[in-house]
């Protein structure tokens, strides 16, 4: 999509249609050249008009827009200045990777081959207070070796080159959330060899995961 704006309200009409976050959770965000677009605060995400997404520059001074940005934006900040390769974050509350961030069970585990090309290891960032310095460090310390993260008693967070990338790796972590807990309940999750990550990983045709 050519206008971030819209890329950006795509995104967040996407995630409470699926159900990754209700009422006023979650925010999302894109560069954009040397600023980002990140949405407000306090705004129900499903129903967010072009006013609701902001501008600020990479010290997060406000650019464009007369609402006040998320409180999570020292997170976005934090790990855009740790990864100059991301280009979009997600962080929502997805209901069953959540459960896994409430119960402290990182979801780092190879169990679905489509997991392991696009997510690869999901760890848990130990629990810090929403919207403060020390979750945004916490979790830029935990991105440069990851591709998504749950927060200890609090959500999920994903980050992709672009948006449809940072989207596609929230969806797939619920899922995979989803796969394991369904798993448990029938007997227990196999994780795959590592002969076999090593040989989807070999593949060659893998895009997701750039970063090897």
């Amino acid at each position: 999509m050519s206008d971030p704006r819209a890329a950006v309200l795509e995104v967040c009409r996407r995630l409470h249609a699926e159900g990754l976050i209700t009422a006023t959770e979650g925010n999302v965000s894109a560069r954009d050249g040397d600023t980002i677009l990140i949405t407000a605060g306090g705004l129900r995400k499903g129903e967010l008009t072009p006013e609701g997404v902001l501008r600020c520059d990479l010290s997060g001074r406000l650019l464009e827009g007369a609402a006040r940005p998320s409180s999570e934006l020292p997170l976005h900040l934090e790990v855009y200045a740790a990864r100059a390769d991301v280009g979009a974050i997600v962080h929502a509350h997805p209901p069953y990777a959540t459960a896994f961030a409430v119960a402290g069970v990182a979801l780092d585990q190879p169990l679905l081959a489509e997991a392991v090309l696009l997510l690869g290891p999901v760890p848990i960032v130990p629990y810090e207070a929403p919207s403060t310095d020390a979750l945004a460090r916490a979790v830029s310390r935990a991105a440069k070796s990851a591709e998504a993260l749950l927060l200890a008693n609090h959500g999920a967070v994903a980050f992709g080159d672009d948006l449809p990338r940072a989207l596609e790796r929230m969806e797939t972590l619920e899922h995979l959330a989803r796969v394991s807990l369904l798993a448990r309940l029938v007997g227990g999750a196999r994780p795959l060899p590592r002969e076999e990550v090593e040989a989807l990983l070999s593949l060659g045709t893998a895009p997701y995961r750039k970063r090897g």
